[in-house]
């Protein structure tokens, strides 16, 4: 039986940037692989020790430097990455190989330093594309806790193809002008929890993306950002759907939006089914409880059309607080496939201390308990 693997990262006073890549070309800096420090793949020799030199070495370098884990599965019984000694401000650490069957992360600090390209992206100039800060792609068994992650380029942190992941009592922050700098994005994974986190962002707080199921997030604080999204979805025709998401004990303040499934105006055969959102607060919220199945910036690549995403037996349950708008529920769903058993129970949302109002189009469903306002359904 395999030994279990724990790659714990300590962050001091260096800027990293982690990216787990199925596949890619190396960059013109100087590049470490990990096999030519001796590291053997097959995932029964220890290869902490040739791991722990690449790093030495790409310290020490006076460039961005990269270091290369080549296809194949690595053993690392307990490597510790970082220290006051690594002089070198940017590395990329590229996986394409597997590191033993358990991946955790505790502690440290990934700052991307984004300013500059969020500038050039404000500016509407043609600009790089920038860099998500962690990326973990087709990845089992991933813990990440205590990780504080600042001023992401892009996405802060992507789920992309894995199952069983488990993030912690993190800190995510980003300014909220900052374009582009979701703070979690999951998409086609399973089992994926985040709990006990606080996510400050330029975009959402928490995205969740098509072919993803079973995910638990709970204990949140979210703000600035656009609060916690299902969608975008349905941008293609063929797309795996959504499932068994639960979001509670959450607090939004002054985001956007509070929670939100959002669907382009395109054909598709997508869903999301089985959502429960509860124990929410929102504090000067724009839009605290919103469905949008007429997504279509620009009215370009969408017009006249209505969303094929089929949303049904969504909850919203326990929701108390502010709308930062008279209107703070809206159901706006899709003419072609109408939103089904939807229900409120328990929620109570006012607007500048006055009665708030609800928007329903196309949307069944029901409502138990307090409701305020008064539900459209």
């Amino acid at each position: 039986m395999a030994a279990k693997t724990n790659i714990q990262i300590f962050i001091l006073i260096i800027t990293i940037q982690l990216f787990y890549y199925p596949s890619s070309s190396l960059a013109a800096n100087p590049t470490y692989n990990v096999q030519s420090f001796g590291a053997k793949s097959g995932g029964s020799s220890d290869c902490t020790k040739a791991f722990l030199s690449a790093w030495g070495a790409a310290c020490a370098a006076t460039s961005p430097a990269t270091i290369y884990v080549p296809p194949g599965r690595y053993l690392l019984r307990n490597a510790y990455f970082g220290g006051k000694l690594c002089k070198n401000s940017a590395i990329t650490i590229r996986i394409d190989g597997t590191l033993g069957r358990r991946s955790s992360i505790f502690g440290g600090t990934l700052d991307a330093q984004g300013t500059k390209l969020w500038a050039c992206k404000n500016s509407g100039k043609s600009c790089p594309k920038g860099a998500t800060s962690l990326a973990f792609y087709n990845s089992e068994n991933i813990e990440i806790n205590g990780l504080a992650s600042l001023n992401s380029q892009k996405f802060h942190i992507l789920v992309d193809g894995c199952k069983s992941v488990k993030m912690i009592n993190m800190k995510i922050s980003a300014p909220a002008n900052s374009p582009n700098t979701d703070g979690i994005h999951i998409q086609q994974s399973s089992e994926v929890t985040v709990m006990n986190t606080h996510i400050g962002t330029g975009d959402d707080c928490i995205s969740v993306g098509p072919g993803s199921s079973n995910l638990w997030i709970e204990n949140l604080a979210c703000g600035p950002g656009h609060g916690i999204s299902i969608g975008s979805l349905g941008w293609d025709l063929e797309e795996a759907g959504v499932q068994n998401v639960t979001v509670k004990t959450v607090t939004f303040t002054g985001t956007e939006n509070g929670v939100r499934v959002k669907t382009w105006a395109r054909p598709s055969n997508g869903f999301v089914k089985n959502v429960l959102f509860q124990h929410l607060v929102v504090v000067n919220v724009e839009n605290p409880i919103i469905i949008d199945q007429n997504y279509c910036p620009d009215h370009q690549n969408c017009p006249t059309q209505g969303s094929g995403v089929k949303i049904s037996d969504v909850a919203y349950e326990d929701i108390h607080g502010t709308s930062a708008t008279q209107v703070a529920v809206k159901f706006d769903c899709s003419k072609k496939n109408p939103c089904s058993g939807i229900t409120l129970d328990g929620v109570n949302l006012s607007y500048r201390d006055k009665a708030a109002t609800a928007s329903c189009a196309n949307a069944a469903g029901s409502a138990a308990g307090v409701v305020r306002p008064t539900s459209c359904l």
